[in-house]
Parts: C-alpha cells; sequence; structure tokens
C-alpha cells in the first residue's frame, strides 16, 4: 500500500469517526453528576428537568435526557420496576385507546409505529414504563400519557445498569 493510499484511508476513517462523534453528540448525552438525599441504586426522574438519574454511588449519578408526561398527564410518587423487556409489543392503555380508537389491541415489537422503542422498563403501575422511542425528537419534551420515553441507547443503558425491583422516585 502506498503512502497516499495509507493517508486516504486515515482521512476516511477520521470523517467516519468525526461524523459518528457528531451523531452521538446531536442528542444529549448522558452525564455523570452529584446528587445528594437518595441511596445507590435507585432511579430519579424530575418531570419539570426532563432528566433521569440513576444513582451510582454516595453522592454521584448518572442523568439522561428523557420526554415526559403532557400537561394534566404527568403523575409523582414511587414505583419500582416489575420487569424488564427488550424490544416489546405494546398493547396501548384504555385512555389512549379512547383517544385514539384507531389503534390496534397490540402493535407488535419491532413496528415502526410502536413507541416502546428497544427497550422497556415497565413500572409497577403496569400502565406507566420507562421505555425507548421511535420517535427521538420528542426526548427533552412533555410528550407522552405518563410514561418516560429515552433515546434508544440510554434505555439499553439504564436496561444493563438496573434490575426488577430497583425504586423509582418521580418527582415535578
Amino acid at each position: 500500500m502506498t503512502a497516499r493510499a495509507r493517508t486516504a484511508l486515515v482521512l476516511i476513517f477520521l470523517m467516519l469517526a468525526w461524523g459518528l462523534a457528531a451523531q452521538s453528540s446531536a442528542h444529549a448525552a448522558p452525564q455523570r453528576v452529584s446528587i445528594s438525599g437518595e441511596s445507590v441504586g435507585t432511579i430519579i426522574i424530575r418531570t419539570g428537568q426532563r432528566r433521569l438519574y440513576l444513582v451510582t454511588g454516595p453522592g454521584q449519578a448518572i442523568s439522561y435526557p428523557v420526554g415526559v408526561g403532557r400537561a394534566g398527564k404527568q403523575w409523582t410518587g414511587e414505583s419500582f420496576i416489575s420487569s424488564k423487556r427488550l424490544r416489546p409489543a405494546w398493547a396501548p392503555p384504555d385512555e389512549i385507546r379512547r383517544d385514539r380508537p384507531s389503534l390496534p389491541a397490540v402493535i407488535p415489537a419491532g413496528a415502526p409505529n410502536n413507541p416502546m422503542g428497544a427497550a422497556a422498563l415497565v413500572l409497577a403501575t403496569d400502565q406507566y414504563a420507562i421505555h425507548g422511542t421511535n420517535s427521538p425528537s420528542s426526548i427533552g419534551g412533555f410528550v407522552s400519557y405518563g410514561c418516560i420515553r429515552m433515546h434508544n441507547r440510554d434505555i439499553l443503558d439504564l436496561y444493563e445498569r438496573v434490575s426488577v425491583g430497583t425504586r423509582v422516585v418521580v418527582t415535578r
């Protein structure tokens, strides 16, 4: 391989790496932050900030951007993760079906109109979940019927870090 060919390959590699880095920064990546007053392993969702925090150590957390419930659809309180599902099918809750009667009873896993994304952490209420999305532009907004939406790569990261029984606290 000539020096010119090696240089061309290096330039192509650098351009690809730069493109991936630019694509990665297109969404607000998870950040390590300070947090106080919560026990390790707890998920804290602050709807006003549109952020989810996973407490990873004393005074430390990983913060993820999220989409939260729109006006009149938000909730606060405590729950826990009752199940974890990869590529879940979605059965729209009754309230959503009333508002959108054309929705089918179940949308299969992987279907382009399935709003659950890559994974779901189902909360004990069974009406709400922390899940991925097929609409990444909705992250950071007041967009759902009460579920917490995450970028697919973020929900997959969180999915690996938590287990069934993890405490979830939702505040304004």
